[in-house]
């Protein structure tokens, strides 16, 4: 439970730490420097006190007594001043609670007269002490406690202190905090299947060790997969010719309801081995150099060709946008999306539309039975194919959806998936904005 209630970020965890660590060790010096202060300062006062009342009550005795009204104003102080009269009515002082500055009092004059204390009430409570001097006159000391004066300068300066410790905590935590977040976007952008840019190995040594291992992670995971990619490629390249070389000999077998179906099944296995190649070809859809079409002018020439076959396929909507792309790998990006709308709903419809900051999305729309949501991602994966689709003949391989995955992200495109309100997919691709 205790845990449950730290920051769930990792810097505001270091800066409640640092920062909570900070103004401990700050309060702890601050609150023995200023009791060290208040001692000082209250020793100061009292022994002030203790001298000032002994000359002026002195003084004050050995003046005659038409002058003694006329030094008052000069003997008096912020905290205490002095009477010549018998003073306010007040109560008997109990002497066993009385306050410091009656202990200097009676320290500076005790011994010479005789004192009385008396505590005055009222809304700024004091106390006054009588004595008689030695010509027979009354004379108080009125005396008002007060608190330690402390310099006006001290709370600025405990402001300025308190906020260099934030300054000092913050540039503490973003300099701890900024290489965990650099390998965090790195490892969360890491794609296998894209050469990304290495990460900066610049910084302190651990840092620069954690970036070099993942630099080296990064290309290990590449090498094995274009290995895999390879090899992939090689055995279905391979399997070609021992396939044309069967078929050949089927042709040349006497018609019969064994060879019909041994063709139908080496048709499947080139299909098979044709979408494989593909497949391990797009892994460098990257390598197709750059090309600015138009593409209003592209998609429409991709719907004729496929309405010449006798498909049903229309395009609805325009761009009006140059766009610099890698061209046969989005006609194969397309290509797929509309041969599985073709097999699973019978048509496809390509629909253009470009949003207010300039982004093209080119949806791929068909009225077939869509995909249950929990595969929407899944279709994604090599020779996947939904439960209703494990037939090759309806379902295919598996691989043009991973193809077109893999090739619209070497085009730096954006492609998803989605049921559609009134029945059948919908396949969107964003492409960006012009160049």
């Amino acid at each position: 439970m205790a845990l449950s209630r730290w920051p769930r970020t990792l810097a505001a965890r270091l800066a409640l730490i640092f920062l909570g660590g900070l103004l401990l060790a700050y309060g702890l010096s601050f609150a023995s420097q200023f009791y060290e202060r208040y001692q000082t300062g209250r020793n100061v006062m009292l022994g002030n006190l203790e001298h000032d009342v002994s000359t002026a009550v002195a003084l004050i005795d050995r003046l005659p007594a038409e002058e003694r009204s006329r030094w008052l104003s000069l003997l008096e102080r912020r905290n205490y001043r002095y009477r010549l009269d018998e003073g306010l009515p007040g109560k008997p002082m109990d002497m066993a609670q009385a306050p410091m500055a009656v202990t200097s009092i009676e320290r500076a004059i005790g011994q010479r007269y005789a004192l009385r204390f008396e505590n005055i009430p009222g809304p700024h409570p004091h106390f006054q002490a009588h004595l008689v001097l030695n010509d027979g006159r009354p004379l108080t000391i009125d005396v008002t406690p007060g608190p330690i004066p402390v310099a006006q300068w001290l709370p600025v300066v405990l402001i300025l202190q308190l906020a260099l410790l934030l300054v000092c905590t913050w540039l503490a935590v973003r300099m701890a905090i900024r290489p965990l977040t650099r390998l965090a976007q790195a490892v969360d952008h890491l794609d296998p299947d894209a050469s990304g840019p290495l990460l900066d190995e610049r910084g302190p040594q651990e840092v620069a060790y954690a970036a070099r291992a993942l630099n080296a992670l990064q290309g290990r995971i590449g090498a094995y997969l274009k290995e895999r990619m390879q090899l992939l490629a090689a055995i279905s390249h391979d399997l070609q010719t021992p396939i044309t070389r069967m078929k050949l000999r089927v042709e040349q077998m006497e018609g019969s309801q064994e060879r019909d179906k041994l063709w139908s099944d080496l048709n499947e296995m080139q299909h098979l081995v044709r979408e494989g190649v593909a497949y391990a070809r797009s892994m460098d859809g990257a390598s197709e150099p750059l090309c600015r079409i138009d593409l209003d002018a592209f998609l429409d020439s991709l719907v004729c060709d496929y309405q010449d076959s006798g498909q049903a396929v229309s395009l609805a909507g325009a761009s009006g946008m140059l766009l610099e792309t890698r061209p046969h790998a989005l006609r194969r990006v397309l290509s797929n999306l509309i041969d599985n709308a073709l097999k699973f709903g019978g048509n496809a419809q390509l629909d253009v539309h470009r949003d207010a900051l300039g982004h093209v999305q080119v949806q791929v729309l068909d009225n077939g039975p869509g995909i249950a949501e929990a595969e929407l991602q899944d279709v994604f994966k090599p020779f996947y194919r939904v439960e209703s689709s494990r037939n090759r003949s309806t379902g295919g391989t598996g691989l043009g959806l991973a193809i077109a995955l893999q090739l619209s992200q070497a085009l730096g495109a954006r492609l998803t998936l989605a049921n559609r309100d009134g029945g059948g997919l919908c396949a969107q691709l964003d492409l960006g904005g012009a160049t």
